[in-house]
């Protein structure tokens, strides 16, 4: 569903990423995890078109997307939750999701949204600004899911998140792969939220993948040592 080749992407004359692979299936969740600064962020913004790179192919689906704007990404099928979740704080609950819409041409939040995050169903009046940061992390997925996508990209969704929350989310991101089929892919440094939710787990190391393990069966000793500063 998303696949990755030979990325490389650069900050001026400094390489970030290098020459990273990378193949999510249909229905999966990948959590790729690192220390700050080893290059997840990056990655996220380039897959996106944020940031652009250098060389390599990103493949959704058949669909070449690499080298296209952003806005021609999401239409492929790619939506992007950033770090600090980054939603629109004058705007209401309602009004933030509708923002999503534009790509898929609807006008109503589709029910499936509000069934999946029903404190926002409760507060889809209220404006963004006044939510808890929990609960604003709720609104950009769900803000992400209204344009339809193939794949989900989640970059640091638990910073500065409640741990009672933190657990919340990862059963909602099970939910959405299971009754949405969608393939999420998760940057992250707290290794029990990856546990809870992801399938497969990735360590990234000064812009290249250094470790992969399925979930069941990974060496929690092992990634723990390459997260500790």
């Amino acid at each position: 569903m998303l696949t990755v080749s030979n990325l490389r992407v650069f900050y001026g004359q400094s390489e970030i990423i290098h020459g990273l692979d990378l193949d999510l299936g249909p229905a999966e969740i990948v959590a790729v995890m690192g220390r700050n600064g080893m290059g997840k962020t990056t990655l996220m913004k380039s897959l996106i078109g944020i940031v652009p790179a250098a060389e390599g192919s990103i493949r959704v689906g058949d669909a070449e997307v690499a080298g296209l704007e952003s806005y021609r990404r999401v239409a492929a099928g790619l939506a992007y939750v950033p770090q600090g979740r980054m939603i629109f704080p004058a705007m209401t609950v309602q009004e933030n999701i509708e923002t999503g819409l534009t790509v898929t041409g609807e006008r109503a939040v589709p029910e499936q949204l509000y069934t999946l995050f029903p404190v926002l169903k409760d507060m889809r009046g209220r404006r963004g600004g006044n939510l808890s940061g929990g609960q604003q992390q709720q609104l950009a997925i769900a803000r992400a899911l209204a344009s339809k996508p193939r794949v989900l990209l989640l970059d640091e969704p638990t910073e500065g998140i409640q741990p009672s929350i933190i657990k919340d989310m990862a059963k909602t991101l099970c939910r959405i792969r299971d009754e949405i089929g969608l393939t999420i892919l998760v940057s992250e440094q707290v290794l029990s939220f990856a546990l809870d939710m992801a399938d497969r787990v990735l360590v990234i190391e000064k812009g290249a993948i250094v470790h992969e393990s399925p979930r069941q069966g990974i060496d929690e000793e092992k990634v723990s040592a390459f997260l500790s500063v």
